[in-house]
C-alpha cells in the first residue's frame, strides 16, 4: 500500500503530535482538556528533502520514515441504480371525509365518601 520516499528514523516523544509542511517534520504538543492552548508552538524536527507528488498522500509512518500512499479521490464508487419512472396515478374523485360527533365532557366522578361503621351492639349489654 505505502511506500517509504526518505527513511529518517525519527523517535516519536509521547505528548506530541508529528505532522509534515511541505517536505519538512514538525512537532507540536498535543492538546490537553482545560490546558493552554498549542498553537504556534510547531518546532522543527527535521528536513525531508523530497518533492511531493500529486495524487499521493504523505505521512510519518511507525518507523519514523516519510512514506506515501495513493490519495482515493471521490471515495467509494457507488453502484449505478436506473431511475424508476413515477407511477402514474389515477384520477377519482375523493369523498370529504366523515366528520366524526363530538365527543361527550364527562366529569370525573368521586368515589362515593364511607360511611362511619355502625356500633353494634353486644349481648353483654343487655337490659337486666
Amino acid at each position: 500500500m505505502a511506500e517509504k520516499v526518505v527513511k529518517l528514523g525519527i523517535r516519536r516523544e509521547p505528548g506530541f503530535l508529528y505532522f509534515l509542511r511541505g517536505s519538512d517534520i514538525y512537532k507540536t504538543p498535543m492538546k490537553r482538556a482545560g490546558g493552554p492552548s498549542a498553537a504556534g508552538k510547531a518546532e522543527k524536527v527535521a528536513s525531508g528533502n523530497f518533492t511531493r507528488e500529486e495524487g499521493y498522500l504523505y505521512f510519518l509512518d511507525a518507523n519514523g520514515d516519510v512514506s506515501r500512499a495513493k490519495r482515493a479521490v471521490g471515495g467509494q464508487k457507488r453502484k449505478k441504480t436506473t431511475a424508476k419512472k413515477p407511477a402514474a396515478k389515477q384520477t377519482t374523485a375523493k369523498k370529504p371525509a366523515a366528520k366524526k360527533p363530538a365527543a361527550k365532557k364527562t366529569t370525573a366522578k368521586k368515589p362515593a365518601a364511607k360511611k362511619p361503621a355502625k356500633k353494634t351492639t353486644t349481648k353483654a349489654k343487655r337490659k337486666t
